[in-house]
Formats: structure tokens, C-alpha cells, sequence
């Protein structure tokens, strides 16, 4: 339970810096369903207030009791989610073709975030209960990889392909992080590099022409490229210093397409420009660096595996949403932390950082 000495090494840094960035989220899709979008849209921005106050608890409730326990309820944790996430496949809530929302009274959750952290819990468990120095061989890696396996599945199920593969690659950079051995290793890439190409066959019609147009944006400008186009023209046009708040007019004719979810960054380059968006990346730079460094200090395997792993989940997520925008990657719909629009993002998000701050109070005492 919480303790009071506890508070004089709480982490104020890690908590202005997520303020700052859920401020500059709040003013951005203020902008993006203000300036043009549908009337309708414009009960998201309370929505999201709503679900930041919520997020604003968890963040509170996971500094009561001590990060520890979670190594104790990692499985219970993460059986629950997978249960979850079973519902949704049976009796989940269709929208834009996808099944993936579980509705419950007046509010929706999205299961596959929060198995996102689940993983993170789990396998941070199992790493920190079998490390050791020369790293782990194929016997080890199996139980690992079907923990992974097995929301992976049911994910692509909904579809949702671009959180399963996040899932994977959260996964498999915490496995590289606690070490693989050599031969092991080489094995395992050489059975990627020939999988992965047979993983096209298996892919749906419009997950191919994202990838397609990803490859040449022009071939089909009016359609699965359109949207790459015109979030290149908004932030291209945002110039150096931008065109000013809710004056960006890609976002105000709406011609942005999902401008206050997954290209929401889109909208704040074009407002803000090269110097904004500079701004944002620098304070989300400073977070996952803060968040390794309370890993580097941490004096247990479970704990700095787990910071490890929320560090390398809010790096993905900004590298691919980002890259996603500027043409870089792929569109697969993953949103922005703390940025894009999404209850169950925001709630998972806070959370995380909840658990970053709770490891970061208890690293300094000793049981």
C-alpha cells in the first residue's frame, strides 16, 4: 500500500511532461473536430476530457499499491484480457467493418489496448524469472511466444492488424532485450525473413492496397492513397512555423480523413509546422527517456523489464503513427499517445505512465 515516505520521491518530471503532451492532444482535436469536421464530432473533444480525467485515476490508483504486486497478478491480468478479447469476436460492437469495441451502458472499451500492457506485464514475469547471462535459447522463447501468439490471433481476427503487430514487436524487442542467444537468434530471423512474405497471401483485399498505395501513393490517388496525399499536403504546408491555431485548411475542408484519430498529427504540423511538430517529438524523446532511465535505475529484473517494455510500447506507437502519416509506413490505423482521439488509448496510455511513476517511487527503498 502507499506509504508516505513515498512522496518525497514522487516523479513530478515524468507527470509534466504527460500533462504537457495530453494538453497539446486536448488543443489539437479541439482544432481537428471544430474546424470543419462534422458537427457531431464536436462531443468527442468532451469525451476525450472525460476519459483524461479517467485516465488522470488510474494514474493515481496504480501509485497505491506497490508495482510488485503486478509481478504476482501478471497471469491473472493477462487471462482476463484474453477473455476480452473472446467476448469482442462473440458479441462485440461493429464499426467501420472492424469488431473490436466491447460496449458496456453509455461507454465502449478496445480490449486490444489494453492487452498491450497485459503482454508488457507478463512477459516481464516470465524474462525476469528466467534471466540469465547467457541469454535465452529456443526451449525458453516458446512459452514467450505463444503468450504472444494467442492475443496476436484474436486480434487479427476483429481485424485489426496493425495492434497485433505492435503486440509482436513490443514482444519481440523485450525478448531482444533480455537477451537471445546467438545461434538462437539467427535461427529466428531466418524464419521471419521466410515467413514474412508468405504472410501476403493471408492478407485482406484492402490490407493489401494499404500497402500497395504505401508503395506508390499516385496509383490510386482518389482512393487507398488519398489519404496518404492529402496528410502530406497538410504537413507540407504547415511550413516552418505553421498556419496558426484552427486555421489549417486540409483539416478545416475536410480533407483529412480521420483527422482527430489516427492523423491527428497531420493537423498539428499543418497548424504548427516544422517547429510544432519538432516541439511534440522533443517531449515525447524526453518521456521514453525518462521512462528507460527509471528502468536503468531500477534494483529488480521485474521492474526494469517492465519500464522497458512501456518505453518501447510509447516508441512504437510514435514512430509508427508518425511515419504513418508522412508515408513512411503503411496506414494501420495506430493512434498517437495521448494525442489522437480513443478512450481505451488515453486509459491505457495513463496507466503506464501510472506504473512508470510507481516503480520510479519504490526503486529507492529497500524491502
Amino acid at each position: 500500500m502507499f506509504d508516505r515516505r513515498f512522496s518525497q520521491y514522487f516523479d513530478w518530471g515524468i507527470l509534466i511532461f504527460t500533462i504537457g503532451l495530453g494538453a497539446i492532444g486536448l488543443l489539437t482535436l479541439y482544432s481537428a473536430v471544430t474546424s470543419g469536421a462534422p458537427c457531431y464530432q464536436s462531443i468527442l473533444y468532451v469525451k476525450q476530457l472525460i476519459w483524461y480525467c479517467i485516465g488522470t485515476l488510474f494514474v493515481a490508483l496504480s501509485l497505491i499499491f506497490d508495482y510488485k504486486l503486478l509481478d504476482r497478478w501478471a497471469y491473472a491480468i493477462y487471462t482476463i484480457c484474453i477473455v476480452l478479447l473472446i467476448c469482442v469476436l462473440v458479441g462485440g460492437k461493429y464499426v467501420g467493418g472492424a469488431k473490436r469495441w466491447l460496449s458496456f451502458a453509455f461507454i465502449s472499451i478496445q480490449p486490444s489496448e489494453m492487452v498491450k500492457v497485459a503482454i508488457i506485464i507478463v512477459l516481464a514475469k516470465y524474462y525476469s524469472r528466467h534471466a540469465n547471462t547467457k541469454g535465452f535459447s529456443l526451449r525458453y522463447l516458446v512459452k514467450p511466444m505463444l503468450l504472444t501468439l494467442i492475443p496476436f490471433i484474436l486480434i487479427v481476427m476483429q481485424p485489426d492488424l496493425g495492434t497485433a503487430l505492435l503486440i509482436v514487436l513490443i514482444a519481440g524487442l523485450m525478448t531482444v532485450f533480455v537477451k537471445i542467444e546467438k545461434k538462437t537468434f539467427r535461427y529466428l530471423v531466418l524464419v521471419c525473413a521466410l515467413v514474412i512474405p508468405l504472410v501476403w497471401i493471408f492478407l485482406k483485399d484492402y490490407q493489401k492496397q494499404r500497402i500497395l498505395s504505401f508503395l506508390d501513393p499516385g496509383s490510386d490517388s482518389l482512393g487507398a492513397g488519398y489519404h496518404l496525399i492529402q496528410s502530406k499536403i497538410a504537413i507540407g504546408s504547415g511550413a516552418v512555423f505553421g498556419k496558426g491555431f484552427k486555421k489549417g485548411t486540409q483539416n478545416a475542408l475536410s480533407f483529412l480523413p480521420e483527422q482527430h484519430t489516427d492523423f491527428i498529427f497531420s493537423v498539428m504540423a499543418e497548424e504548427w509546422g516544422f517547429v510544432g511538430s519538432i516541439v511534440l517529438l522533443f517531449l515525447f524523446l524526453i518521456l521514453i527517456i525518462w521512462g528507460l532511465n527509471i528502468a536503468y535505475a531500477c534494483r529488480d529484473n521485474f521492474g526494469t523489464i517492465l519500464c522497458v517494455g512501456i518505453s518501447v510500447m510509447l516508441t512504437l506507437q510514435v514512430f509508427i503513427n508518425i511515419g504513418m502519416v508522412m508515408g513512411l509506413m503503411p496506414v494501420v490505423g495506430i493512434p498517437l499517445p495521448l494525442i489522437s482521439y480513443g478512450g481505451s488509448s488515453i486509459v491505457t496510455v495513463m496507466l503506464c505512465i501510472g506504473i512508470l511513476m510507481n516503480v520510479s517511487m519504490r526503486r529507492f527503498v529497500f524491502e
